[in-house]
């Protein structure tokens, strides 16, 4: 298996240097030269697997061999998921009858940030620390060792599981910008709590757009790329969406037995009970995985994405035009909404995706994409992202949104209907259940996914609700419908106690000024930041 990037100036990489280099040199992401397709008898043959073992049958597909040896990414994948707190990794639960009994809640936060970035992170983490060991395993110990500087953007989430899988390491050092003011108080602690002498947490004033923009130019700088040793950990990183993967599968297998259905080589997938996601989205990496997944062979009837009201990738699957919301002179760009990891302006994985509309993915054309209509979709591609850069937006034609139809659903959710949702699955008298405000968006979107087309609806929970208790507490205790107890819920009943052991400890941040979010500014002291501390390293 080798990666190119979406823009086509880079093509025919390993994986280890897909991971290694993150964002291509023209500004593109990697994705895999081919998508392996599992005939559903293979796929029928991962059915009773536990999600390490049926971790290692997803990633051996996009991993050659000879860059990691079966035992090595067995012992890799072993890691990365001993520190998760359930068995089953990624435990798959029914809601509440609310509305239906056909929705079901894909719990992601089981790892050690309760985030379903940990999915991901921990095993990149890992890669990073792996990769970095076999470069390092011949040279002499007076020998300058080979390293790497990882930089990415948080809305939140991201920053925390990177850290928490990259704290400590040797030959790595971390530095995590996230907007100043916009996560929420406890994403902020997990990250400037760890007084780790190789992680540095970097508050920049502005939005994350602007973080992730500065992260962004920094990775096209050759020279600055290329002397700091630049590696990526925002799901720019292809292994982040491989890591994803996974737990569809593992979801669409553990909600067959609950359904008591069982599964063998013989059984043809149009037999099996209907089943559809519904994914919470702010950079699409994770609805992408889902993607990924569906064209490896997952019978996944729709896959539907849930925004909040900062809704580009609504908008586009409305009209096809991919653009920044207009805004009045006195509005920002980025609402600041209570599902704050959802913030985003520009979902960089959207750019994957697109790749593959205008190409053509195989689903539901007649012919197979050649390498013209690859270099086509690469030129295309670079032409709406310049677009994007300058004017603000691209419209594609209605063949590509005709494309996305055929898999792709979506819904935007308000704050206040976020709140409403909050407040009734908890208050449900058959059985509470605590959603995260993120959570709360998908589930809303799946109640509105389920009436459309009425199947079996995963929805996909990203965050314990223990993380976002300025919108989970208020929501429960004002909620303005019949309550199930009159007494006001506390933090500590809806947190583990990890979360509260956060507070009041020590912190360590750099805090970036950039008169009011100018993205020059942000870009100029980034760099200093990083090149100052750099020196004692």
């Amino acid at each position: 298996m080798r990666y190119r990037s979406t823009r086509g100036q880079s093509s025919g990489l390993t994986f280890e240097n897909a991971v290694l280099q993150g964002l291509a040199p023209d500004g593109g992401l990697y994705i895999p030269s081919e998508i392996p397709k599992v005939p559903f008898s293979k796929i029928a043959e991962w059915s009773n697997l536990k999600f390490t073992d049926l971790a290692y049958q997803v990633l051996r597909l996009f991993i050659d061999v000879n860059e990691i040896p079966n035992d090595d990414l067995k012992t890799i994948i072993e890691k990365s998921y001993s520190t998760f707190d359930d068995k089953d990794i990624t435990p798959l639960n029914k809601l509440p009858n609310v509305t239906n009994d056909q929705l079901y809640v894909l719990e992601l936060f089981h790892g050690p940030t309760f985030a379903f970035k940990d999915v991901a992170l921990q095993f990149l983490g890992n890669l990073f620390e792996y990769f970095l060991i076999r470069k390092n395993k011949d040279k002499k110990q007076d020998e300058k060792q080979d390293g790497i500087t990882v930089l990415g953007a948080t809305s939140g989430d991201t920053g925390g599981a990177a850290i928490y899988g990259l704290r400590g390491k040797k030959n790595i050092s971390v530095f995590i910008l996230h907007p100043k003011g916009r996560v929420s108080n406890i994403q902020e602690s997990q990250m400037t709590s760890v007084l780790d002498p190789n992680v540095f947490n970097v508050s920049v004033e502005g939005t994350f757009d602007d973080c992730q923009e500065t992260v962004k130019a920094l990775f096209s700088d050759a020279e600055f790329k290329n002397k700091y040793q630049l590696g990526a950990i925002n799901s720019i990183n292809w292994a982040r969406i491989l890591a994803q993967t996974v737990y569809y599968f593992y979801s669409y297998f553990t909600l067959l037995k609950k359904l008591n259905v069982a599964v063998n080589a013989d059984t043809k997938p149009e037999t099996l009970p209907k089943i559809q996601f519904v994914v919470p989205s702010g950079n699409f990496g994770d609805i992408l995985a889902g993607y990924y997944a569906v064209r490896m062979g997952l019978p996944a009837d729709r896959l539907c994405i849930a925004t909040n009201e900062n809704d580009i990738l609504y908008r586009f699957m409305q009209t096809g035009s991919y653009e920044k919301k207009k805004v009045g002179p006195n509005e920002p760009e980025v609402k600041q909404t209570l599902s704050p990891a959802m913030d985003i302006l520009i979902s960089s994985n959207f750019e994957r995706l697109i790749w593959y509309l205008v190409r053509g993915d195989g689903r539901v054309e007649s012919t197979t994409a050649t390498a013209a209509d690859d270099e086509k979709a690469s030129a295309t591609i670079a032409e709406w992202m310049q677009q994007l850069k300058t004017s603000g937006g691209f419209t594609a034609p209605a063949e590509v949104l005709e494309r996305a139809h055929t898999l792709f659903d979506s819904f935007n959710v308000t704050d206040e209907k976020t709140t409403e949702t909050i407040g009734r699955y908890y208050h449900c008298k058959s059985s509470s259940y605590v959603l995260d405000p993120h959570t709360a968006v998908g589930v809303a979107a799946a109640e509105k996914m389920h009436a459309k087309n009425p199947v079996y609806t995963i929805c996909l929970s990203t965050a314990h609700p223990g993380k976002f208790p300025e919108a989970v507490l208020p929501a429960i205790n004002n909620y303005s419908g019949e309550k199930i107890a009159s007494k006001e819920v506390v933090y500590e009943e809806i947190a583990p106690k990890a979360l509260v052991n956060l507070l009041g400890r020590p912190k360590k941040c750099i805090d970036v000024k950039t008169d009011g979010g100018k993205k020059e500014i942000a870009l100029k002291q980034v760099r200093l930041v990083i090149e100052e501390t750099m020196k004692g390293f």
